[in-house]
């Protein structure tokens, strides 16, 4: 195969590679859910410390939602029934949602 083939099929096949649609999985404030509890799941699920969680849980808190991470879309999908699922286990309406990038 001549090189100018070789690099053209290179060239094709790296363009049709692209990563992923990323997804945020955003948070969203609710009036009964106890702040200790969004930094639990901000510990447990998302992997923050304790610092970051606090403060991501104050901006959850007063700006109503906040992006706790972004990933891909199977990722991202995990992340929210693992947060559903915590809520409801300690019977609170905590919400998170998907918002593609």
């Amino acid at each position: 195969m001549p090189k100018d083939a070789q690099f053209d099929q290179i060239t094709e096949t790296l363009e049709k590679i692209q990563e992923p649609i990323r997804y945020r999985v955003i948070l969203l404030n609710d009036d009964y859910t106890t702040q200790e509890f969004v930094i639990e799941v901000l510990q447990a699920i998302f992997h923050k410390d304790f610092e970051e969680s606090l403060n991501l849980m104050l901006q959850i808190h007063h700006n109503g939602k906040g992006v706790c991470g972004i990933y891909p879309y199977d990722i991202a999908e995990i992340k929210v029934a693992q947060v559903r699922k915590m809520a409801k286990e300690k019977q609170y309406p905590l919400r998170a949602i998907l918002e593609k990038i």
